[in-house]
């Protein structure tokens, strides 16, 4: 007997409902996790409906994702990839096509930050350049980027470090009347705002990701934004391919030249690109993870506060945190804590203690990425000696404050370290 896909639809929605409603993944859990994705049945039949309907490749639910998510930051252009790395490459691939930048132009990134900030530069044979970053916000140093600018610095790529804006405002002007271009990391930072206006809306381009531990998340997946439309259209022919511009298929289906005759265009390459798509099954997911973006922030910024007020009472002694600034939202990908050097245990003591209680941690991204053993020899340049990213990278760990992480989870945190450090 047939049944037909509504009614199947239909019935498995229901018990999804009834699953969810019941759905609380802290409910007898004391330990925090790094992460939670932030589900409940909407996104679970948004990926049903649009699976058993065949939605699985890229299709419309990919362009109502990327002008959903493009609107809510303030962009008129998105363009969804399968991750934030792959948005980072293509962004940075249509910047060098473009803009006719050459091999070996500089690229300057705070030193202290996630791998795939400098892998794509090098990948699309540019250089990195690296340096330090302030200890109160872990961002990019303004003053240490002003002495990093040479006449090969063609780009300027400022990271807003787990949900933390960096200083836009000043690094714009210090590009201003300059032919540098400002490319946002956005990856950690979904809705941090400066003034209400969200970052990934200041610079030429942005990019985000949708990893599964990130604010808002569509398993895998990343994001291209820009208001530059030659940017838009670059980075939609690099996405698939290399194939030339799209957009007036059904009415322009063929193209011709001297070595080509009437060919479809959805079979004609312009340029090297690849194959870095997002699926209609994802987009299905962040078009519903974007509807709650901003609630979502706002329970972690909350849980933030909470710790924060938690750690400055009963732990300054041994821990700091970063600071807060006036008119700055900071979203919160996660709880960054600063040993001191006073502190007699060193982080991995520390650690591996809060481990065994079942809060998990994690070190400062890649700490000081020339230090990493895969770009100790790549090329590259650092500014200065980098002193608070090779702190940062000995001395610094992250915790949870997801919108799952509860109170009582978080002061069961404060009284085990407390304990462990005799404070």
């Amino acid at each position: 007997m047939k049944i037909a896909k509504k009614t199947i639809i239909s019935d498995i929605n229901k018990n999804l409902v009834k699953y969810y409603k019941n759905y609380n993944t802290n409910l007898k859990y004391d330990g925090i996790t790094l992460s939670e994705p932030p589900y409940d049945d909407r996104e679970a039949k948004a990926i049903l409906k649009n699976f058993i309907n065949g939605n699985i490749s890229q299709g419309k639910n990919v362009k109502l994702f990327e002008k959903s998510f493009s609107k809510n930051i303030g962009c008129k252009y998105g363009i969804a990839t399968n991750s934030g790395s792959s948005a980072n490459l293509l962004a940075l691939t249509a910047l060098k096509n473009i803009y006719k930048l050459r091999d070996n132009d500089e690229v300057i990134i705070p030193a202290s930050t996630f791998a795939t900030v400098a892998m794509p530069i090098i990948q699309v044979g540019l250089k990195p350049v690296y340096v330090d970053i302030d200890l109160d916000t872990l961002n990019i140093s303004v003053e240490e980027l002003k002495k990093a600018i040479t006449k090969r610095t063609k780009v300027i790529m400022p990271v807003h470090t787990l949900g933390m804006p960096a200083d836009m405002n000043k690094i714009n002007k210090i590009v201003k009347n300059k032919k540098i271009l400002v490319f946002e990391d956005c990856c950690e930072a979904h809705g941090a705002s400066i003034k209400k206006k969200k970052v990934g809306s200041f610079g030429i381009v942005s990019a985000f990701s949708f990893f599964v531990a990130h604010n808002i998340t569509t398993g895998e997946g990343g994001m291209i934004l820009t208001n530059d439309r030659k940017i838009y259209n670059e980075c939609l022919s690099l996405r698939e391919f290399g194939r030339i511009n799209q957009d007036k298929l059904q009415s322009e289906r063929y193209y011709s030249d001297k070595k080509i005759k009437n060919y479809d265009k959805r079979y004609v390459f312009t340029k090297i690109g690849y194959n870095v798509r997002m699926t209609d099954l994802q987009a299905s997911v962040g078009v519903i993870q974007t509807k709650k973006m901003d609630k979502l922030n706002k329970i972690r910024a909350q849980n933030a506060k909470y710790l924060d007020n938690l750690i400055n009472k009963y732990l300054s002694k041994n821990f700091m945190t970063t600071k807060y600034i006036k008119n700055y939202f900071n979203s919160r990908y996660t709880f960054p804590i600063i040993i001191k050097k006073n502190c007699k245990y060193s982080r991995k003591s520390i650690c591996d203690f809060l481990e065994k209680n079942r809060i998990q941690t994690r070190p400062m991204m890649g700490g000081c990425l020339p230090d990493q053993p895969g770009l100790r020899y790549e090329k590259g340049r650092s500014v200065g000696s980098l002193k608070v990213s090779r702190l940062i990278k000995d001395y610094c760990f992250f915790v949870g404050i997801h919108p799952f992480v509860t109170k009582k989870q978080m002061v069961r945190m404060v009284k085990l370290l407390r304990k462990f450090l005799n404070e």
